[in-house]
Order: structure tokens, then C-alpha cells, then sequence
């Protein structure tokens, strides 16, 4: 299949939106500044700038020069779209065609802007209507709506907490093997059994009996929700 340079135009524009709202998402909807959003897609600040401006100017974003970027209505709709393709495909490539939960990130960043709305939607009904990913991300509905959970990282827990993985913010493939091979995946349940400000460490044990020490920067990236007593 040969890739055209509108193709390339529409990915673009489609990963500007995603990244855009992934940032918004992490800072509570504030506007973003350009030089973030430009680190996040790894472009130089000016190609970002340019590309923010032709943005603005189909209204998918708000922009102020100095204030930042925030999306529009419309590009919030378009970056949930793009999400929810990314999400499905993850899911489905894990679920379905059995890839490792490391390295379906990649491929998804492919996949979403090729995918139709019709294949999109027979996946999305295969799997069920799932609402969340393989890493917990939640995945939103063709409506655009998306789940939400009183979530918090693994290092703002304290002693006595008990606590369910939720989501595994950092995607990056070495650390889902860490996940993984630490048996700390979404679903899995812990209880928190010490801090260590000095040794900027927590641990905590799995359910079995198991006690384990990760190190703050770790427990940063796993974010959980509470789980009742008993």
C-alpha cells in the first residue's frame, strides 16, 4: 500500500491531537506550552509552533503565543477517535493475535491511521466493548465518552493501604517487561507495608505473601485504586 503525502498530512495532524490531549489530561486541560508538546513528539519547538498554527486555523486548537495550545471541541472529538483506534488495536493485537503487551504500542502508532471505521468497529465488538487496554489505559466509546477512575500512583500510597493496579503510565518496552516479570500488571492486588523516604523506596506485598521493594521512580509509573478491606 503506498503512503501519500496526504496520508502523511492526516497522521500528522492526528498525532498533534493525540499528544496534545494526552498533555492536557496530565496537567488538567491547562494549556500546553508549545515546547512541551514539541519535546513529546520529539520536532523542534518552530516545526511545532508551525504546525499548531495550521491547527488553529482549521479550529482544532485554541492558541496563544505566549499562553500555549489547548484543543477545540472538534479536536478534542478527533483525538479521542485517535485514541480510541490506538487502545482497540492494542488490545486486539495482544487479546487476539497474542503479541506481547511490550511491543503492540509501536505497532498501534501505525495501525490507528489506517484502521476504517467499519474494521474499527467489528474489533471494538469482538473484544466486547472493552473499556480499557492491555495497560489500563481506558479506551473510549464510538461516542467519544471514556471511562473514568479515582486513580493515584503506586508512590503516593501509604503503609496499611491496600490497593489494586490500575494502569501502567510508562509504555516504554523495557519497563512493561519489568511489569511483567514483577507480576504487576493491571489486576493485580497489593498491600502497602512500608515507605522509605531515605532510601526512596516503598514496599509492598503481593497478594500470595510476597513482600517487594520498588523504588519510587517505578512506583511513580503504576497507578492504582483503592481496594476495600476484606
Amino acid at each position: 500500500m503506498t503512503t501519500t503525502a496526504a496520508d502523511q498530512q492526516s497522521s500528522t495532524v492526528e498525532n498533534y491531537l493525540k499528544q496534545l490531549y494526552l498533555l492536557q489530561q496530565k496537567q488538567g486541560d491547562d494549556r500546553v506550552p508549545t515546547g512541551h508538546l514539541a519535546k513529546s513528539l520529539k520536532v523542534t519547538p518552530g516545526t511545532a509552533t508551525i504546525m499548531v498554527k495550521s491547527l488553529s486555523d482549521a479550529g482544532l486548537v485554541d492558541y496563544e503565543s505566549r499562553a500555549g495550545v489547548k484543543l477545540s471541541n472538534e479536536g478534542r472529538r478527533v483525538a479521542l477517535d485517535v485514541l480510541r483506534r490506538h487502545r482497540l488495536i492494542e488490545l486486539f493485537l495482544v487479546n487476539v493475535l497474542n503479541l506481547d503487551w511490550s511491543e503492540v504500542h509501536d505497532e498501534a502508532e501505525v495501525l490507528e491511521h489506517a484502521v476504517s471505521e467499519k474494521v474499527l468497529d467489528r474489533i471494538d465488538e469482538m473484544l466486547g466493548f472493552p473499556v480499557f487496554d492491555p495497560h489500563g489505559d481506558p479506551i473510549p466509546n464510538a461516542a467519544g465518552q471514556i471511562r473514568s477512575r479515582d486513580v493515584r500512583s503506586l508512590d503516593a500510597c501509604e503503609p496499611g493501604d491496600q490497593v489494586e493496579v490500575a494502569r501502567i503510565e510508562n509504555q516504554n518496552a523495557d519497563f512493561l517487561r519489568f511489569i511483567d516479570d514483577k507480576q504487576l500488571a493491571p489486576g493485580a492486588q497489593l498491600a502497602i507495608v512500608d515507605r522509605d523516604p531515605l532510601a526512596d523506596a516503598i514496599t509492598i506485598q503481593k497478594q500470595g505473601g510476597e513482600n517487594m521493594v520498588i523504588g519510587m521512580t517505578a512506583a511513580k509509573r503504576i497507578l492504582v485504586t483503592h481496594r476495600s478491606r476484606g
